[in-house]
């Protein structure tokens, strides 16, 4: 925490804008070790994301319009809503809580329209690598024990913010080339 602390400090300054960021690297952190911990994201800490998120870019402190952000955590929940009911046809069980919902629609009014694509690919990602690395050391022995997904978007949001914007959509053309060409 107090190294994303110190480059929110060094990037925004102690401000209100500071401050802001602050709570979105803060409230990420905090999700991240609840999900994995209990398999649960809280929606206090959703929607204190959602809200920071619009507000900030209602202020023009996250570098963000708010049409994108509006319709950014629109289309992340959204998108995440229909994987989970089309998944749940399927298979016949639940396969994203709604905390994954809330959070990619946090994540998209902090981030912007542009970034959801990226954070929805690089957490997949991230959750493909972590379920390997779990089965092979035997935390998942049995196919049927769920992976929280939430600490895989927060940690992209995370990363997100530390790497920076052009970055981000810089590596997801490498990263997934099949899917973005």
């Amino acid at each position: 925490m107090a190294a994303l602390f110190a480059l929110v400090g060094w990037r925004f300054g102690f401000g209100f804008v500071g401050a802001l960021w602050a709570s979105f690297v803060a409230l990420l952190v905090c999700e991240f070790v609840i999900d994995l911990d209990t398999q649960l994201l809280p929606d206090g800490f959703n929607y204190s994301l959602l809200w920071l998120g619009l507000i900030g870019a209602a202020l023009g402190w996250t570098g963000v319009s708010l049409q994108s952000a509006v319709w950014a955590a629109f289309a992340g929940y959204l998108f995440f809503w229909c994987i989970a009911q089309l998944f749940h046809k399927i298979r016949g069980i639940e396969g994203l809580g709604g905390g994954d919902f809330k959070l990619l629609a946090a994540l998209g009014a902090w981030l912007g329209a542009d970034y959801l694509l990226a954070i929805v690919l690089i957490s997949s990602l991230v959750g493909c690598v972590l379920w390997a690395v779990l089965r092979v050391i035997g935390s998942v022995a049995h196919r049927n024990i769920p992976i929280s997904f939430g600490p895989c978007l927060a940690g992209t949001g995370i990363v997100c913010f530390v790497m920076g914007p052009a970055t981000v959509r810089s590596l997801a053309p490498f990263l997934f080339p099949i899917v973005l060409h």
